[in-house]
């Protein structure tokens, strides 16, 4: 990445204020020489810091900010960095532009197959042929009155070329405001991100865009670090490399062993701070964005700087080989085989955000191409048939001979018929829609931000429509997360009321003080309120702000304590994590010797506790029986009124010998127990209603919480998930595992049914128990609908549940940045009554899309049999090709746009979930379509063959080419359209109701767009004239079109009068995609419109790779098994267990799916063809030296695998932090678990 510095420089041009030793702007330091500082790793950045700056307090001078204060909030010096070392953003790709959109419309292909007929039509009508022939070719002309009417013939060519253009119009303007839209989603999302930084010694939240180089930005558990930097203090950090190296594995980070931390990667465990060295593009996700060309930068920019940067990729990747052979990873798709395509794909994939097939998407393309089929076949039939009359009745029955000089004009015949058949298609095929889908979803997406819900993924809020279960977090989510301290134990008193200071006795009052104050993340404090009379405002983790109001409340001064022990001097941290439940810090006394703070979950921290401190300051030995009865009659009684408790402790260490702190278990037993704590944390009052909601609305909301199981239980009862006498579970994480894991520890599907239809809570559940309760709900198959999952998190260690689930909430103000990351959408308010909102929104998007759907097959089926039927009887289509386009206009844009914008409803929530198999197009649906389109086709044959009797008017019937507008036909397209008008406003309920006008006006545009098209119809038929082909009609005439149209009302109540389950031979349409289908749906993500034969020919190609690169893994393995070297080899046993993840070497056939989703994003699409069909990745995996067989199993949890040597594929590892994973060994996909040996391992390598 040598001169990476360099060509990314060139997007910030250099400004006059460079001194003469190439320094920029008189600071110690340039761009170039940090881009380089940042390419190095471990020992090689330490060198290099030491060999330019020799430590970085230097680099913190050269950068003119200082470690403990940070930079001043000068902002002619801010704006100065800026301009120097660049902003902290990432420039956008260029969003498409109109004029690209209306030619993405064009591309359209019956569109195409019009303006090509249009064209020719329009050509052949200036065709006249010489005088005297006319006669000779038949009544070709003879109806036309007058030169004038003839020399109109051109006409209806260049309406319908205006009408195409029209509907392209329409489409490109829906298409660019959706993509505005959504940028303004897209900043929306960026704004939300804040990010702690010291400035002038205060710890302020900035926007992450305002960072600039020289800052302090503090570091902490869940964060996703905004830019690179150097690390000036830690505590226990461990960051999660894993989306620029590929490596699952979490790096410790220290000051004196590997300091560099990289933008865009996630801190997985501890706290710091960082000095800021590159921001934007010279960062090292903004330098891959710039290679990937998502930050691509003006045309002419990026051609000059072509060759510079193919040299500098090279160059790159050597450079990074040799460092660090993961670090590469991300960049190398580019310089492959297939070169260019796979950049192409790679650039795509950047710049264009994840797009999934949803269930109800795969349902309409399926939909769509059924009746596109139909339409076509339709369309061809009427064609033919119509040429067939046309000769026939030329040719044979009047014995006319085919002349040279009429050509044109037969020809012209043929393409009117060929005209009418490709309006048939136009008609028929639902290209409306994908854009019903998209307008419903954009406009609800944008409402759902007025009820709180951030919509990151579009699809998720049509998925939460079908949600059966949601998982919640407690705390925060089903609580205020304003936690306060109600009941303590101390010196064997049990205070049910917090006490005065002089009745706990000084010295332990001091110890509490100090035990608080330096063993709580010093980020967390309590700051004065808003505004008068208001509570005081809670800063940083909300349990120790509730300890930190403990000490206040005991009159004691925390922020003291912290002003003579600042951060810098914490000898050692344990910070907390899911694993640990505990959080611990150890500090320096005076006299050299050691003091270890403790603080956690009270019934883990009791079995490490030895001594207690009782009345009058004396510690006395803590038996086992002791510390049942303090469960007994301390813990369980708190934890039973809904209290979460949490244990004070500490421990004296000596100076000789020196503690190993690398021994966490040793270091953090023998305690001495202070005090114990009850903290409240209220519920929300709107959330039992919100639950009564869901349980009504048949969704069964479970609680999987990190608390107390008692505590857990009481939340539960008030909230209402459970109720007295209802038969439910309510377990903890451990009797979880133990019910749905075999004796071998691994977990079986079948006992997860068992457990998971009554459990409601489960309580002390870690990472791992919530992802393996998501999955095993999704992958259940006991009930005939399959589960749709949602699921809460706030945690790091939430990423992979909430990737799992179908849809991932993440909270708006409580999240980290990795959980917002992992989720589909961020509830603002952190508030549980938002998702009920949600599954609102999400059930209205569904009744949306069938509202259209009803509308639109109604017309479909009416329109396509009137020209066919009209056109086979008349030879010619009652419906002209202009008006079908109107019509087209009418029921696919404007009707998407009235019936997509419908708002939700209370009533709503009182149906069960649709379900994901269910079809699309309901019996009721299926009843009302055909009801309508009977009465519709009625009316209009019976005007068509008697109408010009009815109206006394001349018939419109076998009027010959070019010939002027008939009253009788413009009767016909009046009525029509005015009946799909009024059914219009029947298609706005779809389960049968009586009621249709219900709520109408609470949709303003429905209204005006209703209006609005009956208004254009008016001016149509009086004014349009020949493009139009119509005739203006009279009063009388109108009042009778009207009176029909209205028909349609009353015939919607005739419909809904009839018992839907009396008509069995109504079949359902719309089902979803077969599970093979759902493969091909898969991968026709990149194309935007589908190919259906590429498609074909795709899948035949996928399935004929994959089942090669299965044959060449089982040859290879039976090679290996075979090989004699296995002789000499004692034979593993094989590793099943989620506990034997270390010691032998094992290799893991990610197929298709992995068995856990990457908490980011940017590893690897999961549905990216290049890692699509088993990667098969090795590990060799020596067993540790000391590693004995006979080792007790310890949790899964407390270890992590070693890294692997080196990968194979793109970066498809396993999150193996996350430990949801059965390390089973397949082979090819269709052989059971077999042993693995270094040997096969090696022999898969080669």
């Amino acid at each position: 990445m040598g001169e990476l510095g360099n060509s990314t420089i060139d997007f910030h041009p250099k400004k006059p204020g460079m001194d003469k030793g190439g320094h920029e702007g008189d600071f110690g330091v340039t761009v170039e020489e940090l881009c380089l500082l940042m390419e190095l790793r471990g020992p090689e950045a330490l060198q290099k810091i030491q060999e330019n700056y020799t430590d970085t307090e230097t680099l913190c001078h050269r950068l003119k900010t200082s470690p403990a204060d940070g930079l001043s909030d000068n902002p002619a010096d801010l704006e100065k960095r800026r301009q120097v070392f660049g902003m902290n953003f990432i420039p956008p790709k260029k969003p498409k532009t109109f004029l690209q959109l209306v030619w993405e419309a064009l591309q359209d292909v019956t569109l195409i197959i019009l303006e090509i007929a249009a064209i020719i039509s329009l050509g052949l009508s200036f065709y006249q042929p010489p005088g005297g022939e006319i006669e000779a070719c038949g009544n070709v002309s003879s109806g036309a009155e007058d030169e004038g009417e003839a020399e109109a013939g051109w006409i209806e060519g260049a309406a319908i070329l205006l009408s195409v253009m029209c509907v392209v119009l329409v489409t490109a303007f829906n298409d660019w405001s959706k993509e505005k839209q959504f940028r303004g989603l897209q900043s929306r999302i960026e704004q939300e991100q804040r990010f702690a930084v010291v400035r002038n010694g205060t710890v302020i939240q900035i926007p992450v865009a305002e960072m600039v180089v020289g800052d302090i930005a503090q570091i902490k558990y869940g964060d996703l670090l905004p830019a690179d930097g150097v690390l000036i203090q830690g505590n226990d950090l461990k960051i999660d490399e894993s989306s620029l190296t590929g490596e699952s594995d979490h790096v410790r980070k220290s000051i004196d062993k590997d300091p560099m931390l990289l933008s865009g990667t996630h801190v997985m465990e501890g706290s710091g701070k960082m000095l800021v060295t590159a921001v934007g593009v010279n960062s090292q996700t903004g330098i891959i964005f710039t290679l990937l060309g998502a930050g691509e930068v003006e045309e002419e920019k990026k051609d000059c700087k072509k060759g510079k940067q193919d040299g500098t990729l090279e160059n790159n990747q050597n450079k990074a080989k040799k460092q660090d052979e993961a670090v590469a990873m991300e960049m190398q798709p580019l310089k492959s085989a297939e070169g260019g395509e796979v950049e192409e794909k790679e650039k795509k994939k950047a710049s264009v955000t994840k797009k999934e097939k949803s269930v109800l998407q795969g349902k309409l393309t399926k939909l769509a191409v059924q009746i596109g089929k139909a339409g076509l076949v339709m369309s061809a039939i009427t064609v033919i048939i119509l040429m067939l009359y046309f000769v026939i009745e030329t040719f044979v029955i009047q014995g006319r001979v085919w002349l040279t000089e009429c050509t044109p004009i037969y020809v012209q015949y043929f393409v009117k018929f060929f005209i009418i058949g490709v309006t048939v298609l136009v008609v028929a095929v639902p290209e409306g829609l994908p854009l019903a889908v998209t307008i419903s979803l954009a406009y609800s997406v944008k409402k759902m931000m007025k009820d709180n819900n951030l919509v990151r993924h579009l699809d998720a809020c049509e998925t939460m429509g079908n949600a059966t279960a949601i998982c919640s977090d407690k705390t925060g989510t089903l609580t205020t997360n304003r936690m306060t301290v109600v009941q303590i134990y101390v010196a064997d008193q049990h205070f049910r009321d917090l006490p005065r200071p002089d009745q706990i006795s000084p010295k332990t009052l001091e110890l509490i003080t100090s035990a608080i104050a330096v063993n709580c993340a010093y980020t967390s404090k309590i700051m004065a309120a808003d505004k008068e009379g208001g509570l005081p405002k809670q800063v940083g983790n909300k349990t120790e702000c509730a300890l930190l109001g403990l000490v206040l409340g005991l009159k004691q001064d925390y922020q003291a304590v912290r002003e003579q022990i600042p951060e810098e001097k914490l000898y050692k941290v344990y910070t907390f994590n899911s694993v640990r439940k505990s959080m611990s810090t150890v500090i320096q006394m005076p006299d050299g010797s050691f003091r270890l703070y403790s603080k956690g979950a009270s019934e883990i921290l009791l079995r490490k506790c030895s001594f207690i401190l009782g009345r009058d300051d004396e510690t006395r030995a803590f038996k086992p029986r002791d510390k049942e009865e303090i469960v007994k009659k301390v813990i369980e009684p708190m934890a039973c009124d809904g209290l979460r408790t949490i244990c004070i402790a500490y421990r004296e260490l000596p100076a000789d010998p020196m503690p190993d702190w690398d021994n966490e278990t040793d270091i953090v037993s023998n305690l001495t127990c202070i005090t114990m704590v009850g903290i409240e944390d209220p519920v929300r009052p709107e959330v039992p209603e919100a639950i009564r909601k869901c349980q009504r609305a048949g969704i069964t909301v479970r609680m999987v919480t990190g608390d107390n199981i008692n505590t857990a239980r009481a939340i539960a009862a008030k909230c209402g998930i459970i109720h007295p006498g209802d038969d439910f579970l309510c377990i903890d994480g451990k009797d979880f595992n133990r019910r749905i894991r075999n004796e071998k520890g691994e977990i079986e599907q079948e006992r997860i049914d068992k457990v998971w239809p009554k459990l409601r809570v489960l309580a002390r559940s870690s990472p791992t128990d919530k992802h393996t309760l998501v999955k095993g709900i999704i992958d259940s198959t006991t009930l005939e609908q399959r589960q749709v999952v949602a699921v809460t998190g706030d945690g790091t260690n939430d990423g992979p549940a909430l990737k799992k689930a179908d849809v991932g909430f993440a909270m708006g103000i409580a999240g980290t940045d990795v959980a917002k990351e992992a989720s589909d959408i961020i509830l603002t308010d952190d508030n549980f009554s938002s998702i009920v909102k949600a599954v609102m929104w999400g059930r209205n998007v569904y009744d949306s899309i069938s509202k259209f759907l009803q509308f639109q097959l109604t017309v479909n089926v009416v329109a396509v049999i009137v020209a066919f039927t009209g056109a086979c009887i008349t030879q010619d289509s009652p419906l002209k090709a202009v008006q079908m386009l109107w019509v087209n206009l009418i029921m696919d844009t404007f009707a998407s746009l009235a019936l997509a914008t419908e708002p939700p409803n209370e009533a709503l929530l009182l149906r069960k979930p649709y379900g994901r198999n269910n079809p699309l197009i309901s019996r009721t649906m299926m009843k009302n379509i055909l009801g309508h389109a009977v009465y519709q086709l009625i009316i209009i044959f019976t005007l068509l063959f008697v109408g010009e009797k009815i109206f006394d008017i001349d018939s419109g019937r076998n009027a010959p080419l070019h010939s002027p507008p008939s009253e009788h036909y413009t009767i016909i397209f009046n009525t029509f359209v005015l009946m799909q008008l009024f059914n219009e406003i029947n298609a706005r309920k779809i389960h049968g109701e009586r009621n249709v006008f219900d709520g109408i006006f609470s949709n303003p545009i429905f209204c005006s767009i209703v209006l609005g098209t009956f208004a254009i119809q008016i001016v149509i038929v009086q004014f349009g004239g020949k493009p139009f082909s119509c005739y203006p009609l009279n009063a009388e005439q109108w009042l009778w079109c009207l009176f029909v149209g209205m028909g349609e009302l009353v015939w919607g109540q005739v419909i809904a009068s009839v018992p839907t389950h009396q008509l069995k031979c109504l079949k359902e349409a719309g089902h979803g995609p077969a599970p093979d289908e759902m493969m091909d749906e898969d991968l026709a993500e990149d194309e935007d419109e589908i190919d259906y034969a590429e498609r074909e020919l795709r899948r035949g190609q996928i399935l004929w790779f994959r089942g090669l690169n299965r044959i060449q893994t089982q040859i290879r393995v039976v090679k290996a098994f075979r090989s004699s070297l296995y002789d000499g080899i004692e034979r593993p046993e094989s590793r099943n267990s989620i506990h034997d993840f270390q010691a032998d070497p094992e290799f893991i056939i990610t197929d298709s799916v992995h068995s856990i989703p990457l908490i980011d994003e940017t590893d690897v699409d999961d549905e990216s063809e290049h890692s699509n069909h088993n990667h098969v990745r090795v590990a060799l995996r020596h067993p540790g030296p000391h590693s004995q067989p006979q080792e007790p199993q310890r949790p899964p949890r407390s270890r992590y695998p070693p890294r692997p040597l080196r990968q194979q594929s793109l970066p498809v590892t396993l999150n193996c932090n996350n430990n949801a994973v059965e390390s089973r060994v397949y082979l090819g996909s269709s052989v059971s678990p077999c042993p693995a040996s270094p040997l096969h391992s090696l022999e898969t390598c080669l």
